[in-house]
């Protein structure tokens, strides 16, 4: 076992918190505190470092509950403003997911740029308070003899609402090119022919798996910022992975680590959950969430310490290799490469567009930040870790 010269623990530091007493930084000002003192100097004087993501999220959504109705109804099938929402379920219960197009969506009749309305832009909407028009249908039986709902409704005014998201917050991603001859429309964005532009969606030394690559305090349990609420980690996401190749640190080369999180709808925002139409691909949402890091040792300090310099993805073709499942890298580049708008690939010079919000990545962290500072948001001890 290794022997640190500094421990803590979540109890100590929550403690510290709720006296107002903890140090806390962004994991941006984290990396100058490293640099100038040392990780063992570092991690006794700070307690927490936060971070903080803002991109689009396919695999989100949320369950909702749209109360009974008289006589009794055992829906089979639900929309919110045309948009379809799984109704398998029971009783009244249905999930409405990030990505469903509504049936009157132009992408049906494949006219790619036009605008696409979703289950993210349903999310979005919920959260702003405004009214949704809701219909629900079933085949009737002797328990829930009912066959048809219709009513506008508003967040409120439904019994429940819970954001559920299978897949979030990615560790790392890839950057999209187009090596073919014809625009490709990606949920990476829009592609320009011959290398016309390199796309990208993280967050870089800010991103909440970057300063935890082997998610020692990441797990079942965690309390994350998500949405403009308090939400926490339910279970690792859906394509996972942790066999993966690594570089400084551990930081992940390629796309791995994932988050199923979870929080109360109703206590989120707006600003938080964007609902997105990709032209020529269809629906998603943009989720923002930070994730505070303990520092329960020099290990996790430096861990929070990793700079975009030394944070690289892969390059891949969404021309023909992605689509055909093709595993092949084009190059590696940094995020410092990214963020400062070129990149070289095989010689040539690209325009990187970023699908991620730096802007509000740093907001999200600075939010994080102040919340615990002013003892309103605590540690959540993981009881089950992931790595």
């Amino acid at each position: 076992m290794t022997k640190f010269k500094v421990t803590k623990t979540y109890s100590q530091i929550n403690e510290k918190i709720k006296a107002g007493k903890a140090v806390v930084v962004t994991a941006e000002e984290i990396i100058d505190i490293v640099k100038d003192q040392g990780p063992v100097e570092a991690a006794q004087q700070v307690d927490v470092v936060t971070t903080g993501t803002f991109a689009p999220m396919c695999s989100s959504g949320a369950f909702i509950n749209i109360g009974q109705s008289k006589p009794l109804v055992r829906t089979t099938r639900t929309w919110f403003n045309n948009v379809p929402a799984y109704s398998g379920l029971a009783a009244v219960d249905c999930f409405v997911g990030a990505t469903q197009t509504s049936d009157d969506d132009p992408l049906n009749r494949i006219y790619p740029g036009e605008f696409n309305y979703g289950g993210g832009h349903v999310i979005q909407d919920l959260v702003a308070g405004k009214k949704i028009e809701l219909r629900a249908e079933s085949y009737g039986t002797d328990c829930y003899p009912n066959k048809r709902i219709e009513r506008i409704v508003t967040l409120d005014e439904l019994p429940q609402a819970t954001m559920c998201n299978p897949r979030n917050a990615y560790q790392n991603y890839n950057c999209a090119i187009n090596r073919s001859d014809k625009i490709r429309y990606t949920y990476m964005g829009t592609l320009k022919p011959h290398m016309g532009n390199a796309n990208y969606s993280t967050s870089g030394s800010l991103s909440p798996l970057f300063n935890d690559p082997y998610l020692k305090t990441i797990g079942i349990g965690t309390r994350i910022f998500l949405g403009g609420a308090q939400g926490y980690v339910t279970w690792h996401g859906t394509q996972h992975k942790k066999d993966v190749s690594r570089g400084l640190n551990g930081v992940p080369l390629t796309p791995a680590g994932t988050l199923f999180v979870m929080g109360n709808l109703k206590e989120m925002s707006q600003e938080w959950l964007v609902g997105q139409s990709i032209r020529g691909y269809g629906c998603s949402l943009s989720v923002g969430i930070g994730i505070p890091i303990p520092i329960l040792n020099e290990e996790m300090v430096t861990y929070t310490a990793v700079s975009d310099e030394d944070l690289f993805t892969q390059v891949v073709d969404y021309g023909h290799d992605y689509p055909n499942a093709v595993s092949k890298s084009y190059g590696q580049v940094s995020y410092a490469e990214l963020k400062s708008g070129t990149i070289m690939i095989q010689g040539t010079q690209v325009q990187t567009v970023p699908l991620s919000s730096m802007v509000k990545a740093r907001k999200i962290a600075k939010l994080l930040k102040e919340s615990i500072q002013n003892g309103t948001f605590l540690l959540g001890e993981p009881q089950h870790f992931f790595n």
